[in-house]
């Protein structure tokens, strides 16, 4: 059984498309899970949601700016932080007109009820006998510092302790990853959108289960982000200077 993990596309068609035309070069999927942050922070929300949703034996959890999108929570900056620091003003006004964006195009399309119905947490036992957790940041939460290569021994504890799976696979941190910490194997499939890879294609990762183990195979696939470029433009997007930085290396 052959499954297709991906993470973090936050509203990125373009890239979406990439990645699952490269999962058909490889022979396709017998199912996709999908690890959150789907709409946000990229011009075509309404895109994606439509385009997964077509895939075969989906399963999707909730990302951080899934919740975000579909309960009106908001990232930092606060109201008091702005009150001490009048130089986060901008970032306020900026992260509330991203948001309210991407929540009403989702709405116009009907979508919104969808978003927030989407689980924290995916437990799935492989055929193998390994229990498998899927969540976006870490065991029991959608946010915070999430887990990466660079990550010690201690924050990881500080995270996974009292975890009882066998397989974990996360996002979050747009890093891909694979690492064994104790008992139990650590999985980012990587950002298929605004990956801090250097090289910045979109990341996914196959995993293979079957009876006598699992296998996990990480791919990167390059894409024109001078489309993605002009669709922000287009539509004059509230988070384009940010994600156009960073399609062109600037940040």
């Amino acid at each position: 059984m052959r499954i297709a993990l991906l993470a973090d596309i936050h509203g990125n068609a373009i890239a979406l498309e990439a990645v699952l035309a490269d999962i058909a070069r490889q022979g396709g999927a017998y199912a996709y899970w999908i690890l959150g942050d789907l709409v946000a922070i990229g011009p075509d929300p309404v895109g994606v949601i439509q385009r997964i949703t077509t895939l075969p034996r989906l399963r999707v959890i909730r990302g951080n700016t899934d919740r975000y999108v579909a309960f009106g929570d908001r990232p930092g900056p606060g109201i008091d932080e702005v009150r001490a620091n009048a130089e986060l003003f901008t970032p306020l006004i900026q992260v509330a007109n991203t948001f309210a964006w991407t929540q009403g195009m989702v709405t116009a399309a009907g979508l919104l009820s969808w978003l927030r119905e989407l689980p924290l947490d995916l437990r799935v036992t492989l055929p193998d006998g390994t229990d498998l957790l899927c969540v976006h940041a870490s065991p029991g939460t959608d946010d915070g510092t999430g887990i990466s290569p660079e990550s010690s021994g201690d924050e990881i504890e500080a995270l996974f302790d009292g975890c009882d799976a066998g397989l974990v696979c996360v996002g979050h941190t747009h890093l891909p990853m694979d690492r064994q910490w104790k008992q139990i194997r650590l999985v980012n499939p990587g950002a298929v959108s605004l990956s801090r890879t250097p090289d910045l294609f979109a990341c996914y990762a196959f995993l293979d289960a079957i009876k006598d183990g699992f296998l996990v195979q990480h791919r990167r696939v390059d894409y024109d982000r001078q489309r993605v470029i002009h669709q922000l433009n287009v539509l004059a997007h509230p988070a384009r200077d940010y994600i156009i930085h960073h399609l062109t290396h600037q940040l």
